[in-house]
């Protein structure tokens, strides 16, 4: 058999078994002393090859605004509660223990860049990971709700491990919206771990919801297995205005 008709049948039998090309494109440059290791180097690449397409995927489907890492984040400013460090936060090990955190601070605090990192991490772990403005979330459930595909949505985000709403309570909610809000949420309940960043004391969340004993439920729900982090520094966009008008 020629060359190119051997590699036209290796093609094929990548298509029919769902390996991607990559196989046999790696299949000419793998060098091994047996054929047992070739045929494990050649797979391992594979698998590299596919854990690295799951993670762009993740990634693209997240719906980040903005790429933000943990690279020169600082914690300075941070209050952090007994049993989360930084290191904690990097690992997102409280997705897996299907904990919440919630982001407490004023505007420009750095709480959206934590949970965009966080969020980033998650996705290159693996984890499947959805990031919303929380007025951009409930303008698709409510316009999800009218077109007959709440369903489908709401099934979409079932399958999430992290979902981060980010800007909780900047915008007040009328009632559909706030109980679309809350059947997320409450499906969530120990489910899947949440994050919301929000400038909003407990105390003035009935503003958004308008209605107390909601309110008191979405509370209930998010507190229960969460971690409460504290910003309390200046906020970093006036910092950074500043130091620019200084130098």
């Amino acid at each position: 058999m020629l060359k190119n008709e051997m590699k036209d049948e290796l093609l094929a039998c990548c298509k029919r078994l769902k390996l991607s090309r990559n196989l046999v494109d790696n299949g000419a440059l793998v060098e091994a002393d047996s054929k047992e290791e070739y045929l494990l180097r050649l797979l391992t690449l594979e698998v590299e090859h596919r854990e690295k397409g799951r993670r762009d995927r993740l990634l693209k489907a997240a719906g980040f605004y903005g790429w933000k890492t943990f690279e020169n984040y600082r914690f300075d400013d941070v209050k952090l509660p007994s049993g989360v460090t930084p290191e904690y936060l990097t690992r997102v090990g409280f997705v897996e223990e299907k904990k919440n955190l919630i982001l407490y601070g004023n505007v420009g605090t750095g709480k959206s860049h934590l949970a965009t990192a966080i969020g980033i991490e998650a996705c290159k772990r693996g984890l499947s990971t959805g990031f919303y403005r929380t007025a951009n979330l409930v303008n698709r459930l409510s316009e999800a709700k009218k077109t007959g595909r709440l369903g489908k949505l709401m099934s979409s985000l079932s399958k999430l491990d992290l979902l981060i709403c980010d800007e909780w309570g900047y915008v007040p909610l009328d009632r559909e919206a706030a109980q679309l809000l809350f059947q997320i949420i409450s499906d969530s309940y120990e489910r899947r771990s949440v994050i919301i960043t929000t400038n909003l004391e407990f105390s003035r969340w009935v503003g958004i919801f308008y209605d107390e004993q909601m309110t008191a439920a979405i509370i209930d729900r998010l507190v229960h297995h969460s971690y409460l982090l504290l910003f309390d520094g200046p906020s970093n966009r006036v910092r950074d205005s500043l130091m620019r008008r200084e130098g």
